[in-house]
């Protein structure tokens, strides 16, 4: 397959041969969620943004693994360095609680591992003077140890904030700060003191907002606590965490005047912030994360997907000091994966990808604002994490089928919006190629439900 020359070729998705794999697997997956019956033969050609599926179908992914393949398929800038490596048995090792490298010192390692990813991480969180990691298997687990490192740090507290529509995660702990559907959350326990306030999206502050965050005098989050007249003791919450790009709840975009507000009070009360980066950073936005975006100073990173490990970043003082506080004989632990975040992070740096996703990212919302229909009510991005917003759900989904159709995969998300994401390394070829597509289903979709 040649990427500068490919283009999606599909017919009838799913085909017969996707239809015999979906049900194979549906035989014993537990139910989950598919957005589509796509089925990557991991055998045929793909490169960049362009895969083959098990019916011989070439398709436009500008999904990227829900952004967990941040560069797509067989990428020649991961692929050229994973040459090299005579790979070893086992590839899973037991996590932070072992040690491994490649050779007599880390500077003369023949691969790198866990010990360089994180060393990596830090260089690129230094700005927010942070030096220390803990490595996990998944988003959720980095978040869940964001709060256990928090809570640590101030044995007194009894309260966290989270915001509307947010998403953080599945597992119980996750779930607690998790407010974006009541199917994630229904009948589980939840972590005690959670409190709930409004993510602020579209307004300019307290004058101009309509969403309830902003009050008359502060906001819900500085009004909460005790000397705001609240009545929280601010000493006894132990985090306040933040998606600095909401992702499962829409790709909201938060206003300047929220986020400074957070970061402001955050600061005032030394309340930690924990970022939850899981879809918007590395990369993602044109900045290594989505906070570089806005005044704020993180306390805590939460990272996955496009890192292909968990990771909880912050600083020493914040990370508890005592030995085996946290702790994983799994979690972190699979050499391959710190290869890959290794190379990612490397790769976005030599090839000036964080600019490329800030141009290309500019070119994909300039297509899309372009004649949008009125049935699109919104079109938002930052770098290359890219929103349509449309009128209704049924109309979503209509254009994510008739995506399908042309070649093109895309995600919804929130209720009536979908999401695109484009591979870091884009080409102004392939976003003009996607987004061509894409307004030709948006188009379709929109006839279809006028002649309904």
């Amino acid at each position: 397959m040649d990427r500068d020359t490919a283009e999606p070729d599909a017919d009838a998705l799913p085909g017969p041969n996707a239809e015999k794999w979906v049900q194979f697997h549906g035989e014993h997956a537990a139910p989950s969620e598919y957005s589509h019956e796509f089925v990557w033969d991991i055998t045929a050609e793909a490169d960049g943004p362009f895969v083959t599926d098990v019916d011989g179908n070439v398709l436009l992914d500008f999904t990227c693994h829900i952004g967990a393949a941040p560069l797509g398929y067989n990428n020649e800038k991961m692929l050229d360095k994973f040459e090299e490596f005579d790979l070893v048995e086992p590839m899973k090792i037991a996590g932070q609680d072992m040690y491994f490298g490649a050779g007599p010192d880390p500077e003369s390692s023949s691969l790198p591992g866990s010990s360089h990813l994180m060393a990596k991480l830090t260089e690129v969180s230094s700005h927010y003077d942070m030096d220390t990691v803990f490595l996990s298997n998944s988003g959720a687990e980095a978040v869940e140890n964001a709060m256990k490192i928090t809570y640590d740090r101030n044995p007194t507290a009894k309260y966290g904030f989270a915001f509307a529509d947010s998403f953080h995660g599945r597992t119980l702990g996750t779930l607690s700060v998790t407010r974006s559907n009541e199917v994630y959350t229904r009948h589980y326990p939840e972590i005690a003191g959670i409190r709930t306030v409004p993510f602020c999206d579209g307004c300019g502050g307290a004058d101009s907002c309509d969403c309830g965050f902003f009050t008359g005098e502060g906001s819900q989050l500085r009004n909460a606590l005790q000397p705001e007249g609240g009545h929280l003791n601010p000493d006894e919450v132990g985090f306040v965490v933040v998606e600095p790009i909401q992702g499962v709840g829409g790709y909201r975009f938060p206003s300047e005047s929220f986020m400074a507000e957070v970061g402001d009070v955050c600061e005032t009360y030394d309340i930690p912030l924990i970022v939850d980066e899981i879809q918007s950073g590395v990369g993602r936005t044109g900045e290594m994360w989505a906070a570089d975006h806005y005044p704020i100073e993180p306390d805590v990173i939460a990272s996955a997907k496009g890192l292909r490990v968990g990771a909880t970043i912050s600083r020493s003082d914040v990370f508890p000091a005592e030995s085996n506080r946290l702790g994983s004989t799994f979690g972190g632990g699979d050499i391959l994966a710190s290869m890959q975040g290794v190379f990612t992070l490397e790769a976005i740096e030599e090839h000036d990808l964080l600019d490329n996703a800030t141009e290309r990212g500019r070119q994909a919302t300039e297509l899309l604002a372009d004649g949008s229909p009125d049935h699109v009510v919104d079109v938002r991005g930052e770098g290359l994490m890219l929103a349509v917003e449309f009128d209704a759900a049924d109309r979503r989904d209509a254009v994510v089928e008739e995506s399908l159709k042309r070649g093109l995969l895309t995600l919804g998300c929130g209720t009536k919006t979908i999401r695109l994401l484009p591979p870091l390394d884009a080409t102004e070829r392939e976003i003009e190629l996607g987004i061509g597509i894409f307004t030709d289903a948006v188009e379709a979709a929109g006839r279809a439900s006028r002649v309904a």
